[in-house]
């Protein structure tokens, strides 16, 4: 199997209690409303069992980005792009939201509640609990609920601002559901979303069922309360007198004896004060009423309960470790100022068999609420969520957002700035046109092609595509993209930096996943040469490092898919390769790694012969020259559709596999001949033309 190789570029109610209680409805604002439907917590309470209403919705295996649109609602999306754009407003609606929902609490025990807006999920859709924090208003998904209800089936656990529930005791409840939900769909997983204390109650639960499909999220969890800077707060409640006048923004003034906006920077930490105590200090009476809802959350005795809480979770679940099971991604804060919790989650991370971390070296403790942070964004990059036992990364994806797709294009777009692409393309009619008319809007089709030296070209590839012909191109990917803990924590590779490349739709080489993508129409990136034609040696630029025996021909021809042979230079007008893969294995440390990593991989084309078979990954070393320009172009489609019979015969596959790796060869072969008439080829000749026209108009290339 081809694969491609790697890039620089990472860079409802409760059914229940449904039968036995009435649900309670708080009824908000309508731009602000939830309908907090009750769940009592107690044993006899989540022994009742009822069926969950059906959703309309139907996953489909996603191919153009039009069509997911549709699926979704095109409100939705435009919803989801309003949502993070307007995230500045998110602690004034948490707070508001807040002060509603405890002005009319009965003070009664836990109970889940499905925020309004955040539904129906697609069928299938997996269940999503989410655990709170100290706060445990349940609200600390508030800005991602319109999303995460689109592909989870979302409960939130609220606990009442006077509800005195042992930790363990809130352990048993929270299984109680698991398990229901368990028996009653015992196919689907169920995640686990706890947010700081949450996320003590989260390994709790999991440790106490091994056996249940749980997949645990944790944002900065508190296992690590003893070294926290609470520590002087929980000594001090011991001893302050019950005349004083207390409340946390007072307190935490004491504790730091600062004013009060450096307390209140402290507790609210993660979003930039000059954008949330900056903003909330332009109304005064709003900043009152807002410290007065958080005193209203914690007051002086609650407080006192909720940091014995955080001891009290601390140490169970740390004394369980070792029985948890699931499926684990630790979210970690780098300036969390109330625990170490990047600390606490490398030693999480080691501690726990299928674990995996995602830093956010600028960010506070209350992670998801702060801008930029986007939980659905983050289970799909860390190739998190599935509808059933085992991931599928077709039928499981699901394609980028628009703000997704922005936030890609942003952090890559200096490739494109400095690359200029030309994008060539072939009609039926054999005419070569500038731009990408020739590549087919219907799937399947499958573009086959050269792989550039450290993958250089891929990211104006796929987002050219997607930009200018609303196609979404799934390119199949080495395995070292979807590695886990186990198998690179004796390299030096961090795996969070392919997170771009799966949130765009990579999938692990495979025949199945191969098959499945031209089965569903999808538009394939194949690169026989794969990881030996990204990390080639000195001399070899533009050389095909192909295998001798036909790849991907029957499969196409299987599905009557059009092979697209194409051709892309450039990679030798921005860099010079002049530390190899024979350098590299002269010096024992690089050797050393080398074999690591090789050792770590999942190893492919173990029965190949040739250079081909040489799959050792490592990183050439380059150094950059002034920038050139990248040259694309997409050779005339090749139909395969009526010759799945004739395919068949080995000798007549191989034929057209030797015609496309040709047609290749003659793409790379145009381009290098043409780029030489490019009078835009050097970067200061595309700034001169851009400085007397204009920023954004295209800039010319060669005559066609």
């Amino acid at each position: 199997m081809a694969v491609t190789g790697f890039s620089i570029f990472p860079s409802s109610l409760s059914p229940v209690i449904h039968r036995d209680f009435t649900p309670l409805v708080w009824k908000f604002s309508k731009s602000n409303s939830i309908s907090f439907r009750r769940l009592a917590v107690s044993t006899e309470q989540t022994q009742t069992q009822t069926q969950t209403p059906t959703t309309t919705a139907t996953p489909t295996t996603p191919r153009r980005f039009s069509e997911k649109s549709e699926e979704l609602g095109e409100a939705e999306v435009a919803a989801s792009v309003d949502e993070v754009e307007q995230n500045g407003r998110v602690w004034r609606e948490y707070f508001e939201r807040s002060k509603e929902l405890i002005s009319r609490s009965d003070g009664g025990p836990p109970r889940w509640f499905t925020p309004l807006e955040s539904g129906p999920p697609l069928k299938n859709s997996p269940l999503l609990l989410f655990l709170p924090g100290i706060l445990s208003v349940g609200l600390g998904l508030i800005k991602n609920h319109r999303r995460i209800g689109k592909i989870f089936e979302i409960w939130c656990l609220h606990i009442p601002v006077m509800d005195r529930t042992p930790f363990t005791d809130l352990v048993k409840q929270v299984e109680k559901t698991i398990q229901s939900e368990n028996d009653r769909s015992p196919n689907r997983p169920i995640y686990l979303v706890g947010e700081s204390f949450g996320g003590c109650l989260a390994l709790a639960v999991a440790a106490s069922n091994p056996d249940i499909d749980l997949v645990l999220i944790l944002a900065n969890p508190t296992t690590s309360i003893s070294r926290s800077q609470l520590q002087p707060l929980m000594t001090l409640l011991e001893f302050i007198p019950d005349q004083l006048p207390f409340s946390p923004p007072n307190m935490l003034s004491l504790m730091t004896g600062q004013p009060l906006r450096t307390a209140i920077e402290s507790v609210v930490k993660g979003l930039p004060l000059q954008q949330t105590v900056g903003e909330l200090s332009q109304d005064l009476d709003a900043i009152s009423s807002y410290l007065s809802v958080l005193a209203d959350i914690l007051p002086r005795e609650t407080l006192r309960w909720k940091l014995q809480m955080l001891k009290s979770g601390s140490a169970v679940s740390n004394s369980r470790l070792h029985a948890v099971k699931a499926q684990t991604l630790i979210l970690s804060s780098g300036r969390d100022q109330l625990l170490p919790s990047q600390e606490e989650g490398e030693r999480l991370c080691h501690a726990l068999p299928k674990c995996e971390i995602r830093k956010f070296n600028n960010s506070g403790h209350f992670l998801l609420l702060e801008d930029g942070i986007d939980l659905v964004t983050i289970i799909k990059g860390a190739s998190f969520y599935r509808r059933g036992k085992y991931l599928d990364y077709v039928s499981d994806y699901m394609l980028p957002t628009p703000t997704e797709f922005k936030k890609v294009a942003e952090d890559n777009k200096w490739i494109s700035a400095f690359t200029s692409p030309v994008m060539l393309s072939t009609l039926e009619d054999g005419k070569i046109v500038r731009g990408l008319a020739g590549i087919p809007s219907e799937g399947p089709v499958l573009l086959v092609g050269y792989h550039m030296l450290l993958g250089f070209e891929l990211v104006p590839l796929i987002a050219n595509i997607f930009r200018e012909r609303n196609i979404l191109v799934r390119g199949i990917a080495h395995p070292m993209l979807f590695m886990k803990k186990g198998n690179i924590q004796e390299t030096f590779l961090d795996v969070s930096q392919y997170d771009t490349f799966r949130i765009m739709g990579a999938v692990p080489v495979s025949a199945s996943n191969l098959f499945k993508l031209l089965s569903s129409k999808s538009h394939v990136l194949l690169y026989p040469g794969g990881v030996r034609e990204a990390s080639h040696r000195k001399g070899e630029e533009y050389e095909l490092m192909w295998p001798e025996q036909s790849e991907f021909v029957r499969m196409a021809a299987r599905f009557g898919a059009k092979i697209i042979p194409f051709g892309a230079v450039g990679e030798d007008d921005i860099s010079e390769l002049v530390f190899d893969y024979d350098d590299q294995m002269k010096i024992p440390y690089l050797k050393n790694q080398i074999e690591k990593l090789r050792n770590a991989a999942v190893n492919l084309r173990t029965d190949a012969t040739g250079e081909v078979a040489n799959q050792d990954l490592h990183f050439p070393g380059i150094l950059p020259k002034f920038p050139g320009r990248f040259y694309y172009y997409f050779g005339k489609p090749i139909e395969t559709e009526g010759l799945k019979r004739e395919l068949k015969d080995r000798d007549k596959a191989h034929e057209l596999y030797l015609q496309v790796k040709s047609e290749v060869r003659r793409c790379l072969a145009y381009l290098k001949e043409k780029r030489e008439s490019d009078p835009y080829r050097n970067l200061l000749s595309r700034l001169i033309y851009q400085a007397t026209h204009s920023f954004t108009s295209e800039i010319p290339t060669f005559k066609l």
